[in-house]
């Protein structure tokens, strides 16, 4: 698998010169297989830089996972160029117990006044599968779902191909179980053995005092979940949009110092909008 992001910011796109290094744009991910299947998680404002790459490259089918609903993780949809051209084939996936009807969604999005240009204008073909499923498959990748601990609901991915396994666990509140979220203990099975593993790490313990039950967790919740799964490599996402690079990085040196101190062998970093891996 490659994998890309597109955007690692939370709730809200950000710009100027103290969020340079990890980036504004919200939520999107594209992950290629090694057929060269194109698989995308999220349509935050990150996925309009990504559509821009698939036309240059004339690439016109895609699956789109979404994760939830909410607004960073779909506003960015309407300005995916790709759904304006009518040789783009796009599969969307979700669960519509944490989402509701994927279209219905979507188009409300872009209707009046929201959005100048009408939902049922798109030339794209789009096809939706939003039932509640184990498993899917997208050429030799298996996309595993597990509901989130988020308001609303939601599903993260994880994503395995040739042994090698992607953990996608945005928007997920370890420090509170919401409505159809699962605990703590769930999350570490999931990601168990992971060689990539993104998790929400929005809040620092102090600002947790004032925001529980917001639907994040803070950053030394996931990184607990990090360790006791044995992950290889962790990632901490959806960066608050007020922290700037610097804030970010005081919690990767924090994360570095307590790994240390146990003599645990687990990469630990912040993911920026222009990261790739290839697993």
């Amino acid at each position: 698998m490659i994998i890309r992001c597109y955007g690692a910011r939370g709730s809200i796109p950000v710009s100027g010169p103290e969020y340079l290094r990890y980036g504004g744009d919200t939520t999107c991910w594209e992950i290629r297989s090694c057929d060269d299947d194109i698989i995308i998680l999220d349509a935050g404002s990150g996925i309009r830089r990504l559509g821009n790459r698939l036309l240059r490259e004339k690439r016109f089918d895609c699956t789109l996972f979404l994760t939830h609903s909410h607004w960073d993780h779909i506003l960015g949809f309407p300005f995916f160029k790709p759904i304006y051209d009518a040789r783009t084939t796009i599969g969307i996936r979700g669960c519509n117990e944490a989402q509701g009807d994927l279209k219905k969604l979507l188009a409300r999005a872009m209707s009046g006044p929201y959005f100048p240009v009408n939902f049922d204008s798109l030339a794209a073909t789009i096809t939706y599968e939003d039932d509640c499923v184990l498993s899917y498959h997208v050429g030799p990748v298996e996309v595993w779902p597990i509901p989130l601990s988020h308001p609303n609901g939601g599903q993260g991915y994880k994503l395995v191909e040739d042994g090698k396994s992607f953990v996608f666990l945005t928007d997920n509140e370890l420090g509170y179980r919401h409505r159809g979220g699962l605990g703590p203990e769930a999350y570490v099975e999931f990601a168990r053995g992971a060689d990539l593993f993104i998790h929400d790490a929005e809040y620092t313990p102090e600002e947790y005092r004032h925001t529980r039950t917001w639907g994040h967790s803070t950053y030394l919740d996931a990184l607990a979940v990090a360790i006791q799964a044995r992950v290889r490599s962790f990632g901490l996402y959806h960066h608050n949009q007020d922290r700037d690079d610097a804030g970010v990085d005081g919690m990767v040196a924090h994360c570095q110092e307590l790994v240390a101190a146990q003599g645990i062998a687990l990469e630990v970093f912040a993911v920026t909008q222009e990261m790739e891996w290839v697993l």
